[in-house]
C-alpha cells in the first residue's frame, strides 16, 4: 500500500497596504505671494545697482568724437586708460594709502573693543560713546572740522607754529598730506569697526570663558585663544569694507582741495579723476571706463580677502 505525502500548504497572502494619495504641488498663489515680498527689493536693486552699472559699461565702449558723435570703440578706452600716467598715479596712491591705514585703523579699533569687552574697563558704555562718536558725524562735516585744524594761516596747526616760532606742523605739505587724510579716515572709523568687532565679543558663549578660568588661563591668554580666534570672521568683514572704503575715497581729499590746490590734484585719487572727467570734462566715457575698472580691481581683492579669511577660518 503506497501513502501520498500531503501537499505543502501555501503561504498566506498579505495584502499590500494602499499607496498614499500623492500630494499635487500647487503653484501660483504661493509663489506670486513671495514675489510679491521681494518684488519692492528686486525694483530698486535693479534700479539703482545693474542698470547703472549696465549703462557705465555701454558708455566706457563709446567715446564722444568731433565728427560723427558718439562712436563705437569698444576696448580703445580700456586701452588709454592702461597707458594714463595720472590714473595710475592717483590708483598708486590710494594703495598706499590701504595697506598704511587700514591696519592702523583696525589694530586701534580691535584694541578699543578688547579694552571695552574686558571687565577691567570702568565706565565701559562712556568710552563706547566717545569711540563711536566720531562716526555720527557728517563726514562733510568732520572734513570741514579737521581742515580748520590743519589750517597753515588759521586753526590749531597755525597756532602751533605760531607759538613755536616755525612751520613744524604742516599738515597741507606734499609728504604729509596723505597721512593726514588717513588721519581724518581713521577718526571717523575707528567706532564703527570697534562696534563690529564688540558685537563678535559679545556673543561668545561665557562657557568658553569659565572653562579657561577653571584651566588657569590668564588674561592675553584668553585673548589669544578665546577672543582673537572669535573675531577672525569680523576682522575679514571689517577688512572688506575698508578695503571698499580706501578704493573709493574722495570725499576728504575733494573738500580739503580748495585748502591745498596745488597739493591736492584733480587726479588725487582715482574715484576723484572719475569725477573731474565727467563733471569738469565732459568726458562721460573716459569716466565709465574709470569707475568699471576701480570697481572690477576693488571686487577682485574684496573677494581675494573673503576666500582667504573663510580658509583660515575653516582651518
Amino acid at each position: 500500500m503506497t501513502t501520498t505525502s500531503p501537499a505543502p500548504a501555501r503561504p498566506a497572502v498579505v495584502p499590500m497596504p494602499p499607496a498614499p494619495p500623492r500630494r499635487v504641488r500647487r503653484h501660483g498663489r504661493s509663489e506670486w505671494k513671495g514675489l510679491a515680498f521681494v518684488a519692492p527689493f528686486l525694483l530698486v536693486f535693479l534700479l539703482v545697482f545693474i542698470a547703472p552699472v549696465v549703462y557705465s559699461v555701454y558708455l566706457s565702449l563709446f567715446r564722444e568724437q568731433l565728427v560723427g558723435g558718439n562712436a563705437f570703440v569698444g576696448l580703445d578706452n580700456y586701452v588709454a586708460l592702461a597707458i594714463d600716467a595720472q590714473f595710475w598715479e592717483g590708483f598708486g596712491r590710494v594703495v598706499l594709502f590701504l595697506v598704511v591705514q587700514v591696519p592702523i585703523m583696525l589694530a586701534l579699533a580691535l584694541v578699543a573693543a578688547l579694552a571695552i569687552d574686558s571687565a577691567r574697563l570702568h565706565a565701559s558704555g562712556f568710552f563706547r560713546i566717545v569711540i563711536f562718536l566720531p562716526y555720527a558725524v557728517p563726514a562733510v562735516v568732520a572734513v570741514l572740522m579737521w581742515g580748520f585744524i590743519y589750517g597753515d594761516d588759521f586753526g590749531l596747526a597755525a597756532n602751533l607754529n605760531d607759538w613755536l616760532g616755525s612751520d613744524v606742523v604742516t599738515p597741507f605739505a606734499r609728504d604729509w598730506i596723505l597721512v593726514s587724510i588717513g588721519n581724518i579716515v581713521t577718526w571717523e572709523f575707528v567706532g564703527y569697526n570697534m562696534l563690529i568687532f564688540y558685537s563678535a565679543l559679545r556673543i561668545i558663549p561665557t562657557d568658553l570663558y569659565e572653562a579657561a578660568e577653571l584651566d588657569g588661563a590668564g588674561p592675553m591668554r584668553v585673548v589669544t585663544g578665546i577672543k582673537l580666534p572669535a573675531l577672525r570672521g569680523a576682522i575679514v568683514i571689517a577688512t572688506i569694507f575698508s578695503i571698499i572704503g580706501s578704493f573709493q575715497l574722495f570725499n576728504e581729499p575733494n573738500i580739503l582741495r580748495p585748502l591745498a590746490p596745488n597739493i591736492i590734484t584733480t587726479f588725487f585719487t582715482p574715484n576723484m579723476y572719475a569725477y573731474n572727467l565727467s563733471f569738469a570734462g565732459q568726458q562721460y566715457n573716459a569716466s565709465a571706463t574709470v569707475a568699471i575698472v576701480m570697481g572690477v580691481i576693488t571686487a577682485v581683492i574684496a573677494y581675494v580677502v573673503q576666500l582667504r579669511g573663510s580658509r583660515k577660518e575653516e582651518r
